[in-house]
C-alpha cells in the first residue's frame, strides 16, 4: 500500500475538513483519532473511496506515512496537544515534523518548539482560520516554528490554502518557534473588535434610527460592495434577512450573552505584557464579558436610568456617517494589532513580514477584507511604518472620516447606545496624534505619594528627578522603572 504524505490527528469537524481538503488536491492521508469508532465512521463516511488510510493506533498511523514524517495534531489546545507529543516523539525519527493545527497559546508553542528540537525532530506551530468552511474550501494558514520544517510542508500547506485574486495563497512561513500562533492570536483579537463594531453600528441603527431588520440588511448589502466589503458585513447582510419559522427576523430571538473562546483575552494580555495601548480590542473583549452579565443587566435596568433614544434628523446622512465611523475605527483595529506584532516581534526575536501577513489574511479568514491589500502595499513601501494609520493612504481615510465619526459617537452618547468600540477607537486616535498629554500631571502624582521621580521638558531624556512636595517627604526617590 501506498504511504501517506501527512498523518492527521483529530476528527472533530476542523480535522475532518482539512483531510478532506487535502484529500481533494492530491494528497494521500493517514487519520487516526482516540475514540477509535471516528476513524470507522469517516472512513466508511465521507471519506468513502478516497485516499484516505484509516489507522487505528499512533504506530500504525507513524508506520503509514513517508518519511520525513508529517504528523498534524487538530485536537483541543493545552494538555492534549503535550500528551500527543509526548506520545509521538518515541515513534518518530530524527528530521521528522509534529505540526500543531489548533488555537494554541503562543508560549505554549515557543515552549513545545524547543522541547521538540531537543528531541531532534521538527515543530510547526500554526494558526488556521475560516473555521469549518474555510478548512473544508482554502483556509488562511498562519505556520510558524522549526525554520527546516517549512519545506517539507510547504507544498501541501499551499495547495490546500485560500488564494487570491492573483492566484497567490493565504499561506506562507511566518517566523520561529511561536510567531505563527501569536499572529493567529492577533488576527481572532482583531476579529474581536471587528464584530464589536458591526455589532454597535446595528445597535445604533436598531434602538437610534429605529430600523427594521430588512432596513438594515439593505444597508449591509450596500456596504459590502464598497470600501466596507469583508466577510464579516457579508454574514452580517445575511443574518439580518434570516427569517424564523413564525418569518420575523431570527437575530431578534438570540439571547444577547456573547461567547468567548480565550484568543481575545490572550491579545490584550498580550499588549499588556507588551506596552501597546490595544484599547478597541480590549474594549471588544470587556464588552463580551458585560454581555454575559444578562441577569445583573436586566435587574439594573429596572433600577438606573438613561436617556431615551430619539431621533427626527436625516437617516440616510446617519448611515453614510455610520460607514465612515465604521471604516476608520476599522482601520485603529488594524493599526493596533500590527502595533502589537511589532513589538511582539522585538520581544521574541522574531522576524515577521507584515506585507505577508495581510496577504496571508486576505482570503479564507475570518477577517478577509478588501483593505488587507491596501495594508500590504503600506508595508510593501514602507517596512519600518510604526503605524498603519501614517501610511498616507490610511491617514487620508481616517481623516476624511473624522468628522462623521464624531457626529457618530455623540450620537451614540447622547441617546445612552454604549458604544465602546467606536469611542475607544476615536479617543486611541486623538491620544496618538497628541504632541502632549496629561501624563505629565500623573507623573507628578506618582512622584508625590511614591517618590516615583519625573523626567523635564528642559532636561535631557533619561535623566529623572524627585521633589520633597510637603516639605516634610526627604529627597529619597524610589529606583525608577518601567512595565
Amino acid at each position: 500500500m501506498s504511504k501517506a504524505d501527512l498523518g492527521l490527528i483529530g476528527l472533530a469537524v476542523m480535522g475532518e475538513n482539512l483531510v478532506m481538503n487535502m484529500e481533494s488536491k492530491g494528497f494521500t492521508v493517514a487519520v487516526y483519532n482516540r475514540t477509535t469508532e471516528k476513524v470507522t465512521n469517516f472512513i466508511e463516511g465521507r471519506a468513502k473511496g478516497k485516499n484516505i488510510i484509516g489507522t487505528y493506533s499512533l504506530e500504525e498511523l507513524v508506520g503509514s506515512l513517508k518519511k520525513p514524517r508529517k504528523v498534524m495534531l487538530m485536537v483541543k489546545a493545552g494538555q492534549p496537544v503535550d500528551q500527543f507529543i509526548d506520545m509521538l516523539i518515541p515513534l518518530l525519527e530524527p528530521g521528522d515534523i509534529i505540526i500543531d493545527g489548533g488555537n494554541s497559546h503562543f508560549p505554549d508553542t515557543i515552549r513545545r518548539t524547543k522541547y521538540v528540537e531537543e528531541k531532534g525532530l521538527l515543530y510547526i506551530g500554526t494558526g488556521v482560520s475560516g473555521g469549518e468552511e474555510g478548512a473544508l474550501r482554502g483556509p488562511s494558514l498562519m505556520p510558524g516554528g522549526s525554520p527546516a520544517a517549512w519545506p517539507h510542508v510547504k507544498s501541501i500547506f499551499q495547495a490546500i490554502a485560500a488564494k487570491v485574486d492573483d492566484g497567490s495563497p493565504c499561506c506562507d512561513w511566518v517566523g520561529e518557534n511561536g510567531a505563527g500562533h501569536f499572529v493567529k492570536m492577533v488576527h481572532n483579537g482583531i476579529e474581536y473588535g471587528d464584530m464589536q463594531l458591526i455589532c454597535e453600528a446595528y445597535h445604533l441603527m436598531k434602538d437610534v434610527l429605529g430600523m427594521s431588520c430588512d432596513e438594515m440588511h439593505e444597508v449591509f448589502k450596500e456596504w459590502n460592495e464598497g470600501d466596507l466589503n469583508s466577510y464579516l458585513i457579508e454574514i452580517t447582510r445575511d443574518i439580518l434577512a434570516y427569517k424564523d419559522e413564525d418569518g420575523t427576523p431570527l437575530v431578534e430571538k438570540i439571547l444577547d450573552t456573547a461567547g468567548q473562546k480565550g484568543t481575545g483575552k490572550w491579545t490584550g494580555i498580550a499588549a499588556l505584557d507588551e506596552g501597546v495601548p490595544l484599547t478597541m480590542i480590549g474594549e471588544a473583549v470587556f464588552a463580551r464579558c458585560l454581555s454575559a452579565m444578562k441577569e445583573e443587566r436586566v435587574a439594573a435596568s429596572k433600577v438606573l436610568s438613561g436617556p431615551q433614544p430619539s431621533f427626527s434628523g436625516d437617516k440616510k446622512a446617519v448611515i453614510e456617517d455610520l460607514r465612515k465611523a465604521l471604516y476608520a475605527a476599522k482601520i485603529i483595529s488594524y493599526a493596533q494589532g500590527y502595533m502589537l506584532m511589532r513589538a511582539a516581534a522585538q520581544t521574541y526575536g522574531w522576524n515577521l513580514n507584515y506585507g505577508g501577513i495581510a496577504l496571508m489574511w486576505r482570503g479564507g479568514c475570518i477577517i478577509r477584507s478588501r483593505f488587507l491589500g491596501k495594508i500590504k502595499e503600506a508595508f510593501d513601501k514602507n517596512p519600518e511604518l510604526t503605524n498603519l494609520i501614517l501610511d498616507p493612504f490610511f491617514k487620508e481615510k481616517v481623516e476624511s472620516a473624522q468628522e462623521s465619526w464624531r457626529r457618530i459617537c455623540t450620537l451614540a452618547l447622547t441617546n445612552g447606545i454604549p458604544m465602546p468600540a467606536f469611542t475607544s477607537a476615536l479617543c486611541y486616535y486623538d491620544g496618538y496624534r497628541s504632541a502632549r498629554l496629561p501624563a505629565n500631571l500623573l507623573q507628578a502624582q506618582r512622584d508625590y505619594f511614591g517618590a516615583h521621580t519625573y523626567e523635564r521638558v528642559d532636561q535631557p531624556r533619561g535623566k529623572f528627578f524627585h521633589t520633597n512636595w510637603t516639605g516634610h517627604g526627604g529627597t529619597t526617590s524610589a529606583s525608577t522603572y518601567t512595565v
